[in-house]
């Protein structure tokens, strides 16, 4: 199977800090992969790197078939870094109309129009981006990665800031493009309620620490080794997700818990 992604010894550091370590990733065609790792572990450092945005230090890629910032190989990509930000005095239907454009489309009211109706913006497709909420905005993020019908979408935290019923309509939506043979690249700090639920995940820190089926990559080693810190994992139905260890606000909170846990023993 081709690669559509591949990262040969990537490095990239700003002064002394070095976000990319000989960082060496292959990314085969049609795949879902979800990119993990705590703030400052360069994915989206990485992502800029495959979108031509900023060059590595040292090491280099490909994507597509082609060198970064060829223009064959960008015209098959979308992408969504970070929160967009858009002209506040747009509609969202404008928003995507003006990328369409941009990418030498033809404008048409009805691609735009089915592309918000698939991240749910149908009713808020003629309001003005300004009074959008975070959510709303990653939505119409994936919406503006997708408007070319690309064959490669990069998606940096696409469900961040939005609430439990859109990130799962945008987690099946994925899965949907992904079914028409779109290959996706995400990251994400919800290992539970996304990364779990990934075919294949990569566990970064600056490199790879590991990757592969969240089943085989979520030990306590792997994500100590990424996160730096003690993670428990425990199993449900057959999936490993992280434990989340309790914490206590407030002195009564605490008093009542250690009374419990006393009156328990």
């Amino acid at each position: 199977m081709s690669a559509v992604i591949e990262t040969r010894n990537l490095t990239k550091t700003y002064g002394t800090v070095k976000a990319l370590d000989g960082l060496s990733l292959i990314i085969p065609k049609g795949g879902v992969y979800g990119g993990l790792g705590p703030n400052g572990a360069g994915k989206s450092t990485l992502f800029r790197i495959l979108l031509g945005l900023i060059g590595p230090t040292e090491g280099d890629a490909s994507v597509m078939g082609g060198a970064i910032r060829d223009p064959k190989a960008m015209r098959r990509m979308g992408s969504m870094i970070e929160t967009p930000r858009y002209p506040p005095y747009m509609s969202a239907r404008q928003v995507l109309t003006w990328l369409s454009l941009a990418h030498g489309l033809t404008s048409d009211t009805t691609r735009t129009d089915r592309w918000l109706e698939r991240v749910g913006l149908t009713e808020a497709a003629d309001r003005r981006v300004r009074g959008f909420s975070v959510g709303m905005l990653q939505r119409l993020g994936v919406a503006a990665a997708l408007i070319t019908e690309p064959e490669l979408i990069i998606l940096d935290e696409p469900t961040s800031g939005v609430d439990i019923k859109t990130r799962d309509e945008v987690m099946h939506l994925l899965d949907e493009l992904n079914h028409q043979d779109i290959t996706i690249l995400l990251t994400t700090h919800e290992i539970n309620a996304v990364a779990a639920h990934l075919p294949w995940v990569v566990c970064m820190n600056g490199r790879i620490v590991a990757e592969g089926p969240p089943s085989d990559v979520f030990t306590p080693e792997v994500l100590k080794e990424t996160y730096n810190a003690e993670i428990h994992i425990t199993e449900y139905q057959g999936m490993k997700l992280v434990a989340e260890s309790p914490h206590y606000f407030g002195r009564n909170d605490r008093q009542n818990h250690e009374h419990e846990t006393v009156a328990g023993d």
